[in-house]
């Protein structure tokens, strides 16, 4: 058997292959990446401003790698954002707290029939909506300095054993079969993006990988650390990528549970490319659920307690929590599939992306966005390259996704709906 190796460092999210050292090394490494945006769509009209991360998102760390002799080598990587505009390392999207209208619009009906006033009604939909948006619409809310990436492990001659905050196997195979490779506001997950279709990376996680010949394997475990249930934010996932002579193909699942414990968000990634003519064609097909949506459990009782300081008979209170705490759990679910075709071509200093994505939710709310468009890459030199996006965001039904990029969320268009259109023109240098 040829022997088994992994890098268990990902700049992009994907595995590759990588030789032993010689001896213990730290490497320091990051991207700068900046430039003009534009977005159409919005509530308060067109965004025209600098963003941080249309291409790949801002970001330096470190790399450990030791040689333990006999095939061994201990490694870490240590990989923080931040925001090149800013110097920020927290993000959020041009939108601010807007949440999308479908989720004001499903849990008012829901609680219609409530006998309490409309004002209150009303007033306790608004506010919760807000303490959402603010705390989970963004990027890295929490301030964390290295939220991108935290690990260390083990390189052995049966495989890598990694542990800490990592890429999930799920992710890992979306990003491997996307022709922009995550970049842009083109990339296929863009229109997936909130609620968020994939758990991209997770802390607390246990991950084996190994690499022979063409494939590529990971199992990864999450341990969701709730006293008193074990069960409660656990995760599982897998994937499996083989890649031979023109072509490729990859599967990943991965699967979660709730902080109550109960099955949340899970999602089945087929991809595949294939070399035609100068280029290569890519395509994916995913499968999105969630049943039981994570971060949802203290919104009854919160609301319960709004509620009875408005002046609700305190009798009342946990009626009414429980009413919006379904209703809220109904309005974040997700049944969808996320579809990508796109080719990429590199002909000398030159790249050219084009693709098409469709999101097409199976709910009765019937959320869709497509997505298309084009990028192109001038690379000045081997560290530095100029870019160009243009995105049309077509959101049907109840969709109201607007674009962003890879180191932001774009948030939601001025009503469902709305369509958006992204232009954007940046520098991206790596170090």
């Amino acid at each position: 058997m040829k022997k088994l190796t992994l890098v268990a460092t990902a700049v992009t999210g994907l595995l590759s292959a990588s030789g032993a050292m010689a001896q213990s090394t730290v490497t320091l490494y990051g991207l700068v990446d900046a430039g003009y945006n534009h977005v159409s769509g919005l509530r308060n009209g067109s965004f025209n401003g600098l963003a941080s991360g249309i291409m790949e998102g801002s970001r330096w760390g470190l790399r450990g790698n030791e040689d333990l002799g006999g095939g061994y080598r201990a490694i870490f990587t240590l990989e923080s954002r931040f925001e090149a505009d800013t110097g920020s390392v927290t993000n959020r999207p041009n939108s601010g707290t807007q949440v999308p209208d479908r989720i004001a619009n499903s849990v008012a009906a829901s609680v219609a029939g409530l006998a309490i006033p409309a004002a209150l009604k009303a007033g306790l939909i608004s506010g919760t909506n807000t303490s959402l948006a603010t705390s989970a619409f963004g990027v890295n809310l929490a301030g964390n300095l290295f939220d991108r990436q935290a690990f260390t492990g083990l390189i052995t001659p049966f495989g890598a054993f990694t542990l800490g905050r990592q890429y999930t196997p799920g992710y890992i195979v979306s990003a491997a079969f996307d022709a922009s490779q995550t970049q842009s506001s083109l990339a296929a997950g863009q229109v997936a993006s909130l609620p968020a279709a994939f758990d991209i990376r997770l802390s607390n996680t246990l991950q084996y990988g190994i690499k022979t010949g063409g494939i590529t394997a990971t199992l990864m475990y999450g341990a969701g650390e709730v006293p008193g249930n074990s069960s409660a934010g656990r995760f599982l996932g897998a994937m499996v990528m083989y890649s031979g002579d023109g072509f490729g193909l990859g599967y990943g699942h991965n699967e979660k549970k709730n902080e109550l414990g109960q099955k949340s968000l899970h999602n089945d990634v087929f991809g595949a490319n294939v070399t035609i003519g100068p280029g290569t064609l890519y395509g994916q097909y995913a499968t999105i659920k969630d049943g039981n949506p994570s971060g949802l459990a203290s919104i009854g009782a919160g609301i319960s307690a709004n509620a009875v300081a408005a002046g609700l008979p305190a009798a009342l209170g946990p009626a009414v929590g429980s009413a919006y705490q379904s209703a809220y759990n109904a309005a974040f679910r997700q049944d969808a599939r996320l579809m990508h075709i796109g080719y990429r071509i590199t002909s000398g200093v030159h790249t050219v992306v084009t693709a098409f994505n469709r999101l097409d939710d199976k709910r009765a709310v019937n959320a869709d966005t497509d997505s298309y468009g084009v990028t192109y890459t001038y690379a000045l030199s081997k560290r530095t390259n100029l870019n160009a996006v243009l995105t049309r965001f077509n959101n049907k039904g109840a969709g109201q996704i607007a674009p962003g990029g890879n180191g932001f969320l774009g948030g939601v268009t001025a009503s469902a709906g709305t369509d958006s259109t992204n232009v954007a023109f940046g520098i991206r240098h790596t170090f």
